[in-house]
């Protein structure tokens, strides 16, 4: 799968970057919402990620979007500019093909290009691909919050993952 493209999301790319989204739901793997979203809910979301720092990417495989990457402030302080949240969503048809490390790649050169020093990945436990693609890249766990988590009546613990730059 080497004709895969990155560009930066736009406004129309928003109803593919939701419809990815919502399909990782009922997995339980990838989101702890817990019920689809709607395009509209999502364009603040979209809208913060258009500021200096941030960023959206959209994949694109055969000319089709295929998956979406994300940095985004983490904790809304000045001081913590530098350090942003990766998120990563492929659609199911393209899971465990390799492009999540690919997708990694992409987000860690753009990021030393927006300047930012340090990585976080907030990842459930259980989600074992995940997992093991930010520990195969050398992010440790710095933090693991046990059972903070309740979807379907079950718990689950929330790792974060983190990488200096």
């Amino acid at each position: 799968m080497d004709n895969v493209t990155f560009r930066t999301a736009r406004i129309e790319d928003l109803a593919d970057i939701v419809a990815i989204y919502n399909e990782s739901i009922p997995g339980r793997l990838a989101t702890a919402d817990t019920t689809p979203i709607t395009v509209a809910e999502r364009e603040p979301w979209f809208a913060a990620h258009q500021t200096p720092g941030n960023g959206l990417w959209v994949m694109s495989l055969a000319g089709k979007t295929v998956g979406w990457i994300s940095l985004s402030d983490f904790y809304g302080r000045p001081a913590y500019g530098h350090t942003k949240e990766v998120s990563i969503y492929l659609t199911n048809m393209i899971q465990h093909h390799h492009l999540g490390q690919t997708a990694l790649d992409f987000m860690t050169q753009q990021a030393r290009e927006l300047g930012v020093t340090t990585v976080l990945a907030f990842v459930f436990k259980h989600n074992t691909p995940s997992v093991k693609l930010f520990k195969r890249n050398h992010y440790a766990t710095w933090g693991d919050l046990p059972e903070v988590a309740q979807m379907d009546g079950k718990l689950y613990s929330l790792l974060i993952l983190g990488k200096q730059l």
